[in-house]
C-alpha cells in the first residue's frame, strides 16, 4: 500500500520579499511622478534601498514595472470605496473617495502611454473603468439612500465630473485645484435644505 503523496501548496513570500515588492512600487510610482516613465530601474531601485537584482526578481522588464504601479493604485482606489463608507457619512465617503482619486488620476496620466505601451496594458488600463464605474455607484447609491443628496445625481453624473477634472492634469498645482473643485461639486451635490 502506497502513502498518500503530499500536498503541495503555494509557498506564501516571505515578510522582507512582500516589503521589497512594496517599496519597489512606492519607489517606482514617486520615480515616475517626478521623472516620467522612462525613468532607469537602476533609479527606482536605489529609490527603494534595494539592489537592482531584487527589483527584476519582482519585476522581471519595466513593463512589469509599470503594470504594477497601475495595478496598485487602482486595487487602492476601488478598494477604498467600501473602507470610507464604514468610516464616514456617505457624503463624506464619496468627498474622501473622489480627492483621492486625484492621486490615482496624476499617477495614470504619467503611466499611461508607458503602460498602453505594453502587452496586456491596454486590457489592463481598460479595466479601470469598471472597476471604477462599480465603486462609484456603490458610493452613490449609498449616498442617495442617506438623503443626503439630491435624487437626480447619477453615478454617470460623478464618472464624468472624474473625466473634467482631469483635464488639464499637466498644468502646475493641478492636484490642488482639482480637489477644490470636487469639494466645490459635492457641497453642490447636497439638497438644498442641507447645504451648509
Amino acid at each position: 500500500m502506497s502513502s498518500p503523496a503530499p500536498q503541495t501548496s503555494a509557498r506564501k513570500p516571505r515578510a522582507d520579499a512582500e516589503r521589497n515588492r512594496e517599496r519597489l512600487i512606492l519607489a517606482a510610482k514617486a520615480a515616475f511622478a517626478e521623472a516620467g516613465a522612462d525613468v532607469s530601474l537602476e533609479e527606482i531601485a536605489r529609490r527603494a534601498e534595494v539592489g537592482i537584482g531584487t527589483l527584476y526578481r519582482h519585476f522581471p522588464t519595466r513593463d512589469a514595472v509599470v503594470e504594477a504601479v497601475y495595478r496598485r493604485e487602482l486595487g487602492q482606489l476601488t478598494e477604498a470605496a467600501e473602507r470610507l463608507l464604514a468610516e464616514r457619512t456617505p457624503l463624506e465617503a464619496l468627498r474622501a473617495w473622489l480627492r483621492l482619486s486625484v492621486d490615482y488620476l496624476a499617477t495614470k496620466r504619467v503611466i499611461a502611454p508607458a503602460l498602453n505601451a505594453t502587452p496586456d496594458g491596454s486590457t489592463l488600463y481598460k479595466s479601470g473603468g469598471p472597476a471604477l464605474q462599480d465603486a462609484i455607484s456603490r458610493l452613490v447609491g449609498a449616498a442617495l439612500a442617506s438623503g443626503e443628496v439630491r435624487p437626480d445625481v447619477q453615478p454617470s453624473d460623478i464618472f464624468q465630473v472624474l473625466a473634467g477634472v482631469s483635464y488639464g492634469s499637466a498644468s502646475p498645482g493641478w492636484e490642488a485645484s482639482a480637489r477644490r473643485l470636487i469639494d466645490i461639486m459635492v457641497d453642490g451635490m447636497r439638497k438644498p435644505a442641507e447645504r451648509p
